[in-house]
């Protein structure tokens, strides 16, 4: 492999990688925009195909603002929607149509005449006529001058599945299962996701004069890669954007992380070589050649494309033992650090040693994320005699199957009954959520019972897991921020009433550490919310005199893992621990065995957590450092960097 590439050779659309999703955002609605009023000058109209999902809500929200602060007018924009699941209703929650209405059309001043979205009420055989008729009113209006795309994990474009052909035309396309997994989220389970959709083909997208590809996110960065880099293939319908003249492929940084002028920048640029550079650079010098970090020799680097590097230092084994070296540092069998009495001769110093005991602080997204994803640590920090609260940000409520919500009030019930407690007002209720849940529809929002008696279910387990930890209940804090109250997949903004509940109690317990969900590929966002709650609950405490005696460490576990050279604390677990883990994960009961919301790992969230603690311990032997059975990694957070809207 040659030291540097060509990045055009290498990337077969022309990509752009932006500081985050909201200044990508910013820059394609202002693109839209300049040529609205650009058609309007000459009293033309402006055409545009246009996307769902959560990709293009911040430009959606860019084009709102510029109509109602900046006078741009849609009275010019003919708009056409990529594709609507069929059946679907327009009114229902999961419809394109709401969707649409929800975050454009209804605020801004387009003829309700211009907008056209495919008809999910249309009976089966009138189908295949309304197809021909929507591409018959694209041809009319002169063709999409822009189109808005994201790209599904399959590949998809629309609801172009895996083999769909370039030439393909507007049509009923039967959806693939990934992506019916990926939408269960939106539907309260995969059951409820519907078969079937109208989508614009692939052709039709090619026709358009103008696409922007949007992508934004870390579980987006594999099929950005392989649309990027790899071959056109009908197994990835987006690489068919290859051919067309006018392509922008728009990330973020995680999004484009799976490039190789991010994950391998070396061989494509000159780089400056950080302590950060230089150990991903090693450890995947030391992963590909499958040697251990002090047994990489020059020529290793010199034949992978690391002549730079070994150039700077002079020597293979320098850098090998100061990668090797750092890696060591990170182990730690106690995270709040040692009491005197255990401290000894040789012991490396850390940051904040000199205060033992801690007070710290657990925050998980949901009631179950505390044990799925640093299980092992809560363990360690309460055996080691560390003041340990966690604190639940939400109820979790929606991610409770309404057979359990069923079974527990008929508990109830039996409960009063049992004991000869008044039953009248528990009967009534078990009566109300029996009958509701009953006649429920998919998707339907649950009555304000059903969601307390939800919440209640999942406090429950979140109580009986944290107890398995050694965390007894009174160090426990239930926030129910009230961002995440909706009843529903889509949550509200986070706002002050959210921040200054994280706000009062960091100044209740005034911790030594806080430890926050770095994991941002959970289905519907949830823990991007409340981290991004986390970090402006930080900024107001940040001139308390308690927080310059803290640390933030930031962990994962349930979507994914932070690779070995972000790992900036790993603490190992032992076979007993990893045992006391996964029975209080088993704790959690309504999440076992299926969960609601599972996303695109399939296993149980105790299998997931397993593997990749286990993974992570073997990378680490791997490399050379001692064997263990299974390691929790962290990254702190400096208090500099953010999350984007």
């Amino acid at each position: 492999m040659t030291a540097i590439q060509d990045l055009s050779k290498l990337e077969r659309l022309p990509c752009e990688v932006f500081p985050n999703a909201v200044a990508a955002s910013k820059y394609v609605a202002t693109q839209i925009a300049e040529l609205i009023r650009a058609r309007a000058e000459k009293q033309k109209s402006c055409v545009l195909g246009l996307a769902t999902g959560s990709t293009p809500i911040g430009i959606y929200a860019e084009l709102v603002r510029m109509h109602r602060e900046e006078g741009l007018s849609f009275q010019n924009v003919v708009t056409f929607n990529l594709d609507e699941y069929f059946p679907m209703q327009p009114l229902e929650l999961q419809s394109y149509v709401r969707f649409m209405n929800e975050h454009l059309f209804d605020h801004i001043d387009i003829p309700k005449e211009n907008v056209n979205i495919p008809d999910g009420t249309l009976p089966p055989e009138a189908v295949n006529d309304f197809c021909q008729e929507y591409e018959a009113k694209i041809t009319a209006a002169g063709g999409i001058d822009i189109q808005l795309l994201g790209i599904g994990r399959t590949g998809h474009i629309g609801f172009n599945e895996p083999g769909s052909d370039e030439t393909s035309r507007t049509r009923l396309i039967t959806l693939d299962s990934v992506t019916r997994t990926d939408a269960a989220s939106d539907f309260f389970g995969a059951e409820n996701v519907p078969r079937r959709a109208i989508t614009m083909g692939v052709g039709t997208i090619l026709n358009a004069w103008k696409i922007f590809i949007l992508a934004f996110g870390e579980n987006k960065a594999p099929i950005v890669a392989r649309t990027v880099e790899g071959e056109q293939s009908p197994s990835v319908p987006a690489t068919y954007l290859q051919r067309h003249r006018n392509v922008e492929v728009l990330l973020d940084q995680a999004a484009g992380s799976g490039l190789t002028r991010s994950t391998f920048p070396w061989l494509v640029e000159s780089v400056e070589w950080t302590p950060a550079l230089i150990r991903r650079a090693v450890i995947w010098l030391a992963e590909k050649m499958q040697k251990a970090l002090l047994k990489l020799t020059d020529a290793d680097y010199n034949e992978e494309g690391l002549q730079g590097l070994l150039a700077e230092y002079g020597s293979a084994y320098e850098i090998n033992l100061e990668v090797f070296r750092h890696l060591q540092s990170t182990l730690t069998g106690w995270p709040g650090g040692k009491p005197d009495h255990a401290k000894r001769i040789g012991d490396r110093p850390g940051k904040f040693d000199h205060i033992f005991p801690k007070r710290v602080i657990c925050f998980s997204p949901h009631p179950d994320d505390d044990v799925i994803s640093m299980g092992g640590t809560l363990i360690r920090l309460a055996d080691q005699g560390h003041d340990v609260h966690i604190a639940y940000q939400t109820s979790g409520n929606i991610a409770v199957f309404d057979e359990d919500a069923i079974r527990f009030a008929e508990f109830a019930a039996e409960f009063c009954t049992t004991f000869d407690i008044a039953t009248e007002t528990v009967r009534s209720l078990e009566g109300h959520i029996d009958e509701f849940l009953k006649k429920k529809s998919p998707g339907q929002v649950d009555s304000d019972e059903v969601q307390k008696l939800k919440g209640i279910i999942r406090r429950g387990e979140a109580r009986a897991g944290a107890r398995c930890c050694g965390v007894p209940n009174e160090k426990l804090h239930f926030l129910d921020m009230p961002f995440y109250e909706t009843g529903r997949v889509k949550k509200k903004p986070i706002g002050e009433e959210d921040i200054k509940i994280i706000v009062d109690l960091l100044r209740d317990i005034k911790p030594h550490q806080i430890y926050a969900a770095g994991d941002l590929s959970d289905p519907h966002g949830t823990h991007r919310t409340c981290l991004k709650a986390i970090i402006e609950a930080c900024d107001v405490c940040r001139n308390d005199d308690w927080f310059s005696e803290c640390r933030v460490l930031l962990y994962r576990g349930a979507w994914q893992e932070w690779p070995i050279h972000q790992i900036e604390v790993a603490v190992p677990l032992s076979p007993v621990e990893v045992e006391r883990k996964r029975q209080a994960i088993f704790k959690h009961e309504s999440q076992k065995d299926r969960a609601l919301f599972p996303g695109p790992d399939m296993r149980e969230f105790w299998q997931r957590a397993e593997a990749r603690n286990a993974k992570t311990a073997r990378d680490y032997d791997a490399l050379g450092l001692a064997e263990y059975e299974a390691i929790e990694g962290f990254v702190h957070w400096d208090g500099v960097w953010g999350l984007d809207d």
